[in-house]
């Protein structure tokens, strides 16, 4: 499981008495925020969600003030706490910023001993087939779950705890932006063939070249982002 996709619900109830009821309450909004059903700008009723998974508000407003903190919720005085809406001028910033981490993240890959570095190509590999066959039919879902497992194992095979802090941060709220990105076949295809070159470069062990092929593909995914904004 993916460190910013909640999986509470999957979890048996052994499993979830180990975990804090403010975890559970913040994965299960986290959940909500990353699917949609909690949309830019709505307000997140505070008794609804203590009343709807049996808690009280204390481990409610614990999470809300860690969602708070990663920037994905804002608490508004007298209104309450709202799904944070984030600009297109942030946009561009964390673009820019993800640019930064997914280039340090292959230059440290491409870093590893030859062990490490091929078994972190089979992972790419397999993830880079499954984005091809997702693309194949259409099934964006599958498609950036791919995606997201692709860029995560080169992060986390970069062995930097924080920049993985940082990545899961700016990825979550890049989330629907990336997810409107990947929802045309052009922006699919175009997207595989540039995973494809990260793939090479890392299994050759080309550091330079993999740190410019990922802050390069970033990039051109926010261009494509915003060219296809401007059609809307």
């Amino acid at each position: 499981m993916l460190p910013w996709l909640p999986d509470t619900a999957h979890r048996p109830l052994a499993a979830v008495r180990d975990v804090s009821l403010a975890k559970v309450v913040r994965d299960d909004i986290l959940g909500l925020i990353l699917s949609g059903e909690l949309a830019a700008g709505m307000r997140i009723n505070e008794p609804d969600v203590a009343e709807r998974l049996q808690v009280s508000r204390v481990p409610v407003r614990e999470a809300l003030r860690e969602l708070q903190a990663s920037g994905l919720v804002v608490a508004r005085k007298n209104l309450g706490v709202f799904v944070r809406r984030i600009e297109a001028a942030e946009v561009d910033d964390l673009y820019s910023f993800r640019a930064l981490l997914d280039g340090g993240a292959g230059r440290l890959a491409a870093r590893l001993p030859e062990a490490r570095r091929k078994a972190l190509v089979r992972v790419l590999e397999s993830a880079g087939s499954a984005m091809r066959k997702a693309a194949r039919k259409g099934d964006v879902a599958a498609y950036y779950a791919e995606n997201l497992r692709f860029h995560w194992a080169i992060v986390e095979g970069a062995g930097n705890a924080k920049l993985c802090e940082a990545y899961i941060v700016v990825v979550q709220q890049l989330h629907v932006w990336r997810v409107k990105n990947l929802s045309r076949p052009a922006a699919m295809s175009a997207s595989i063939d540039e995973h494809e070159d990260i793939v090479g470069a890392i299994r050759a062990g080309n550091a330079p070249l993999s740190d410019s092929l990922l802050a390069a593909h970033v990039a051109a995914a926010h261009q494509r982002l915003k060219t296809h904004l401007t059609k809307e």
